[in-house]
């Protein structure tokens, strides 16, 4: 019996130690694991590869993904597809652990109807905007990173009286930037998911100002430079010219989905993938998803996690309330 393992779509921090796991685990179960390298474009150019443990040895620690990933257009062609799984023939593989977002889970769907390929999808995403699960791999290494970054230039920004506007990525999920701003003390959150009052924000920061307070740290969503909601540049003017404050921006970018994976994503990516082969090694015949939900791992349909839009809990949002008035 064979099993692969591919990452696809945006890396994130924790998919290195779901790799090494799934290698271990599958040795351990006296299954042969495989390595996809490059992703569904490498599935199309049969960039595939018997796993060692030499293969996995010491990448427990490293951010990204060793076996590379990729977005990929060919894969909505059918004839490539079935290049793809001509490609997994030759090595005897029919079943396949996917690492990726929900823009992944429906590329291998589309490949289990078509050629009966049995996959669990594992959520990896630091935008943690996946419908059905209330935590995706990758999320608490990126916060951590936003986290020791809003730290920093809070540091730089108390020392010359100064506000800082932080902005996360997210696409249009705010998650990032919210729990940043509740666990960094921000002064301002500003996300797509909540509705914000300038007149009111400004009103309190400018009494906060007469009464002491030497900076301001404002965490905005990149999702807001959308249109929805103020964007970053025009968040520095409105401080510098209404409020009154030397501004500076930092726009964190793709530094959020490398470094070292947290204890926490490490653990995370351990259980992810063992449960996920259990799945794949038992009667499992059709695609799932494995998600976490009220801590617990439980396996859902393609269906179910393209049913919805992914929503931030309402009680994190609450806590937030006051930063956007």
């Amino acid at each position: 019996m064979a099993i692969a393992i591919m990452t696809s779509g945006g890396d994130c921090a924790g998919m290195n130690p779901a790799i090494k796991q799934f290698v271990d685990y599958c040795y351990t179960n006296e299954v042969q694991p495989y390595l996809i390298y490059d992703g569904l474009e490498g599935l199309i150019d049969g960039a595939i590869k018997a796993a060692t443990y030499e293969d996995v040895a010491g990448i427990m620690h490293e951010g990204g993904t060793k076996i590379r990933s990729s977005r990929s257009k060919r894969f909505f062609e059918y004839e490539y597809r079935k290049q793809a799984f001509e490609n997994l023939q030759k090595h005897g593989i029919d079943k396949i652990v996917i690492l990726g977002g929900d823009g992944s889970f429906r590329a291998l769907n589309q490949f289990h109807k078509d050629f009966g390929v049995n996959f669990v999808g594992i959520p990896a995403t630091i935008d943690n905007d996946i419908y059905g699960t209330e935590y995706c791999l990758g999320v608490d290494t990126a916060l951590n990173i936003i986290r020791q970054a809003t730290d920093a230039v809070r540091d730089t920004s108390a020392s010359f009286r100064r506000a800082c506007v932080i902005e996360t990525m997210g696409r249009d999920c705010g998650y990032l930037a919210l729990v940043s701003a509740i666990t960094c003390g921000a002064e301002i959150c500003i996300i797509p998911e909540l509705e914000y009052d300038l007149d009111s924000i400004g009103k309190r920061l400018k009494g906060e100002l007469a009464n002491g307070r030497k900076y301001i740290v404002c965490l905005v969503a990149e999702g807001c430079n959308k249109d929805k909601c103020i964007s970053t540049p025009n968040l520095v003017r409105w401080l510098e010219e209404d409020i009154g404050i030397e501004t500076r921006a930092t726009i964190l970018g793709h530094v959020q989905r490398g470094g070292n994976p947290t204890v926490f994503d490490r653990l995370m990516a351990s259980e992810f993938v063992s449960y996920s082969i259990d799945k794949l090694l038992s009667d499992h015949k059709e695609g799932s998803v494995i998600v976490y939900k009220k801590s617990e791992f439980e396996f859902v349909s393609i269906e179910h996690v393209n049913s919805q839009k992914y929503k931030i809990r309402e009680d994190l949002l609450e806590l937030a309330k006051r930063l956007v008035n």
